[in-house]
């Protein structure tokens, strides 16, 4: 948590992860890990808007039950909230994800043809 919270580095705990608000730096400059070698693509964007999502979802539903707003009052509301949300937690979740990559070892997969390519 604290590599995705504070975009230090994975290896050294330097706050080097980030190069700009989402972005992540080409290297630690500490350590010299090489972080364009971890993908973390758009698995940390489509998890918050999914669970964002839900929980909008859910908050609107039981607002128009309770105070029966306009449509309008709801659009007002909910797309700056969602909006709001997928973009400030996007930084911590690309920086969980590339941290659990690193702890984890984790690399594209292989197929791999015969035994001996192992």
């Amino acid at each position: 948590m604290q590599v995705a919270i504070g975009g230090l580095c994975p290896r050294c705990g330097a706050k080097t992860l980030f190069g700009g608000f989402a972005s992540f730096a080409p290297k630690c400059t500490k350590c010299g890990l090489d972080f364009s070698a971890f993908n973390v693509g758009d698995g940390p964007a489509a998890f918050l808007t999914l669970i964002l999502g839900a929980i909008v979802t859910a908050l609107a539903i039981t607002l128009e039950l309770t105070l029966h707003p306009p449509l309008w009052l709801h659009m007002a509301i909910w797309i700056p909230v969602t909006a709001a949300g997928v973009v400030l937690s996007l930084r911590a979740a690309k920086g969980a994800l590339i941290a659990a990559e690193y702890r984890n070892a984790a690399h594209e997969g292989r197929i791999v043809q015969n035994a001996d390519d192992v």
